[in-house]
């Protein structure tokens, strides 16, 4: 794991307040949970992971051995090369759930921070005026992740779109060419916790989804199909071995 080498400034958690310590993920019931690693940078080094629902909104919570979302990436310069640092939800919805060509991969929930480039071409997150300067601040992201070799032995990638292709794709989809989404939902900071609260269409049926807790680090390649944004890195996984153990309810 590169060096965490940038602490986020006052900015990126203006205004982010979540839950009390009482409704942390570790403190709930079916979570997931995860032995403390000190090998880990506490920021991500997750103690639970967990999602529960009310009608079609989902809460999905982490708690982490130190301050959720303290810690992100120092820039490269350039998108080509650009590191990603990532708490990720995977889930066991198929990416049709929100808007992506059905059966295509691994549908995941994602708060992210990348100083490089901005992919929420809808969203101010600084409320600066510019929606295209703010990739550092956390943000949310749907992924449809499928395992590609060319990452490396065993390694996921955000699933590529080929040229000429026109899979269906969310309202929101930032016009990058992989299966990504920007649906604007604010990553929420209370000291080791980070929510991010979803909302889903009304025929979306949730009751027992199974979800797991990773965090992780991705890069853009500079070749745009290379594939484009590998997982280079995983920090941690809640379960241990991907087994989304989890049960939304």
């Amino acid at each position: 794991m590169q060096k965490l080498s940038i602490t986020l400034i006052a900015v990126g958690f203006s205004a982010l307040t979540a839950n009390a310590d009482s409704n942390h993920a570790e403190h709930k019931q079916g979570a997931v949970v995860s032995p403390v690693n000190q090998s880990i940078v506490a920021s991500f080094d997750i103690l639970a992971a967990h999602a529960h629902r009310n009608a079609n909104q989902v809460t999905f919570q982490m708690t982490t051995n130190g301050v959720a979302g303290a810690d992100v990436p120092a820039p490269s310069g350039t998108v080509g090369g650009a590191p990603v640092w990532s708490y990720v939800w995977p889930t066991s919805l198929d990416p049709s759930a929100v808007g992506f060509e059905g059966e295509t991969g691994i549908l995941a929930l994602a708060a992210t921070s990348h100083p490089d480039f901005d992919d929420t071409p809808l969203v101010d997150e600084n409320r600066d005026g510019d929606p295209a300067n703010d990739g550092l601040i956390w943000h949310s992201h749907w992924v449809v992740l499928t395992p590609t070799e060319a990452c490396g032995a065993g390694a996921l990638a955000v699933r590529d779109i080929p040229e000429g292709e026109t899979p269906q794709l969310p309202a929101t989809w930032p016009g990058f060419p992989i299966f990504l989404d920007s649906p604007g939902f604010t990553p929420l900071f209370d000291g080791s916790e980070i929510t991010v609260n979803v909302g889903f269409a009304s025929n979306v049926d949730l009751g027992g989804v199974a979800y797991d807790g990773v965090t992780a680090a991705l890069r853009v390649d500079a070749n745009i199909h290379a594939p484009l944004l590998c997982v280079t890195d995983v920090f941690d996984v809640a379960s241990g071995d991907l087994s989304l153990p989890g049960k939304i309810e």
